[in-house]
């Protein structure tokens, strides 16, 4: 199953609506781990030890970081990158059906654009 760091950004209301409907998806809070402050590169190369996909809102410059652990050859295991103006239930929706139809590998060195 996947696993998610959610960024400091994202709309915690989201990660609230996934756990409601489905209580066995992990997440991990970049502010509970201290990376609330941190610059993207490192926040992705922490999710990346981990085998964590990465919820954001932030379309302006997690995209370029990613792609460049890719061209790096580092391991990046996804981003999935949320518009911020999509409907919270929407967002949940589209998100518990990557979820559970995506796996770890198939979201690997990608970054997922929501809504789809």
């Amino acid at each position: 199953m996947i696993s998610f760091l959610v960024d400091h950004n994202f709309n915690e209301h989201i990660v609230d609506g996934l756990i409601r409907r489905d209580a066995s998806l992990n997440f991990t809070l970049a502010r509970s781990v201290g990376l609330s402050a941190v610059q993207d590169p490192a926040l992705l190369a922490w999710a990346a030890a981990r085998g964590l996909i990465v919820l954001s809102h932030d379309g302006k410059t997690i995209p370029a970081f990613a792609y460049a652990r890719v061209t790096a050859g580092q391991p990046m295991p996804g981003i999935f990158l949320v518009d911020d103006r999509m409907p919270i239930g929407l967002a949940v929706d589209e998100l518990l059906i990557a979820a559970h139809c995506l796996t770890p590998r198939e979201c690997e060195n990608i970054v997922l654009y929501f809504p789809l």
